[in-house]
């Protein structure tokens, strides 16, 4: 039976709308989990330092700023990391303090976005970082609770413009549906998820939508920037390393369970996608567990 991961309980009281803390450290030590609140981590002077969010693992630089909105494993580890002193300042909350009614006016639209893009764990730009760095600062040290929220939302905004953030986690990790503007590229995303066991023919994706297969691939790929192929190979990868987290099965079974009908091939591309083979991957996971 697999390891669980740490659900940590977030001190978020129920009058409290954030809660926000500073550490000092030159390790990390704390395990990988996950909480149901919304959390914004900085770190400043841990490059080196290994970050996972979902089926993302990857070397931090000096200045790291990570958004997660969604009940979604992460943790920083030491890594290659040999910094005497890391500043670290988390920021959680609810999000019942950005209500949907709230998330659905004019003024909130971009901040809307940004959460929804968030339940996939969101790392923000250098140029990003350094455009709110000082409301951050400030933020940490306000007294006054009113104003602290104010300063928060205007940093939250500042954030979502951010037009070089990064997506972390893949959705089928996540287990995030990823809704389209388009019917069509709808319908073949569904059809993707419900069939990505078995072998999926552009044919068949075609007919769906009433194209050609030439339209289909064009149509998609100008909708998403990805090509169908690609999107299938990322589903299927995302549903593997899922059970890679999660069960105990062998990497053979993983990859025939998730629609790959050769285990070199498995491995060659997810060693391409993650950097990491599927063992490494299940193994940066287990180390980073605590058996509850």
């Amino acid at each position: 039976m697999a390891q669980k991961i740490l659900l940590e309980i977030a001190p978020l009281s129920e009058q409290d709308s954030l809660f926000i803390v500073e550490r000092h450290k030159k390790e990390f030590s704390y395990p990988i989990h996950k909480h149901n609140c919304c959390e914004l981590n900085f770190i400043r002077g841990g490059k080196g330092v290994e970050r996972v969010v979902g089926d993302s693992i990857e070397k931090i630089e000096d200045l790291e700023l990570v958004l997660i909105t969604s009940d979604l494993e992460h943790v920083w580890q030491q890594g290659c990391c040999e910094a005497e002193d890391i500043q670290e300042i988390t920021i959680q909350f609810e999000l019942s303090c950005l209500p949907p009614a709230l998330l659905k006016k004019n003024q909130f639209a971009s901040i809307s976005q940004l959460i929804e893009r968030a339940k996939n764990g969101v790392a923000f730009s250098q140029t990003g970082i350094l455009n709110v760095y000082q409301q951050l600062m400030n933020l940490l040290h306000q007294e006054n609770s009113f104003q602290q929220m104010l300063s928060f939302f205007e940093m939250m905004h500042r954030l979502s413009l951010d037009s070089e953030m990064r997506v972390l986690s893949s959705g089928t990790f996540a287990q995030v549906g990823s809704p389209s503007g388009s019917r069509r590229v709808q319908k073949i995303k569904e059809y993707v998820e419900a069939h990505y066991k078995e072998e999926i023919k552009l044919c068949q994706l075609a007919s769906l939508i009433g194209m050609t297969e030439v339209g289909c691939s064009r149509f998609f790929k100008m909708r998403t920037g990805k090509t169908i192929s690609e999107y299938i190979t990322e589903v299927r990868l995302g549903h593997a390393s899922r059970l890679l987290v999660d069960t105990t099965q062998s990497v053979a079974e993983v990859a025939y369970d998730c629609g790959f009908n050769n285990l070199s091939n498995f491995n060659r591309l997810f060693h391409k996608v993650r950097r990491f083979t599927p063992s490494q991957f299940r193994s940066t996971y287990q180390k980073n567990k605590i058996l509850l």
